[in-house]
């Protein structure tokens, strides 16, 4: 199974980014390309700890659905979210952040498996894991932007 793991610096506490990163809002910000939507569950605000959503999104030329559960939870550090239907065969997202200095340290570890057996292990290889790579540091990047900006307020109000 392909793991994606990313590292991102950014000026800002780590609250605030911690709640950018669970805010419905703000993914859906972030996540403008894709035309991502919510279809179930809350709509706004924060995803808590056993809450499950469902997403979707043009990923691929197709347009998807990804329900995922909030597994884990644990303010200011990290935060776990585990597909529960969707395209995926497997498919679990963790989230960390530390502080250094003035900085958070935010760390993804996407963990993921395709559908399809032998075929679905070497379009990941070959193609999917790069794909959702570029989609999670554009995501990363939108939080980032967002956190260093006066703008975070509006998501987290």
């Amino acid at each position: 199974m392909p793991i994606i793991k990313l590292h991102t610096e950014i000026n800002a506490p780590i609250e605030r980014v911690f709640d950018l990163a669970r805010s419905i809002d703000a993914h859906l910000s972030s996540t403008e390309e894709t035309n991502e939507k919510v279809v179930e569950g809350r709509k706004s605000g924060l995803m808590e700890l056993h809450e499950t959503i469902t997403w979707e999104a043009k990923h691929l030329f197709i347009r998807q659905r990804l329900t995922v559960k909030i597994t884990k939870l644990d303010r200011p550090k990290s935060f776990e979210d585990q597909m529960v239907k969707g395209a995926f065969a497997y498919m679990k997202h963790q989230h960390h952040f530390s502080e250094s200095n003035t900085k958070t340290i935010m760390i993804d570890e996407f963990d993921f498996k395709a559908p399809f057996g032998f075929i679905g292990r070497l379009f990941a290889k070959v193609y999917l894991a790069s794909y959702m790579e570029r989609f999670l540091k554009k995501r990363n990047s939108k939080l980032k932007e967002i956190a260093e900006s006066d703008d975070w307020a509006r998501y987290l109000a």
